[in-house]
């Protein structure tokens, strides 16, 4: 699931370093905080959260199969 979600967050920022994704898994759900530099931050989000919504369905969907439900949270590093 880490690697999933690192591999698109990747793919769209400027600066691939600063990029971290950290997964905590309780019984039947996984969250997942992914971290990108303040000016990324734009580019995961997207216009109205259309960007970020598209990640969160890949990923629940491919949570679907483990039988996991998947939160995920953007944020910039501070």
């Amino acid at each position: 699931m880490k690697e999933l979600v690192e591999f698109i967050v990747k793919s769209l920022v400027e600066d691939t370093d600063k990029v971290e994704v950290s997964v905590s898994e309780q019984d039947k759900e996984f969250n997942i905080l992914v971290r990108v530099s303040e000016s990324d931050l734009g580019k995961v989000i997207g216009k109205s959260g259309k960007v970020a919504n598209a990640i969160r369905t890949v990923v629940r969907t491919s949570g679907k199969k483990v039988n996991k439900r998947v939160s995920i949270k953007f944020t910039d590093k501070k």
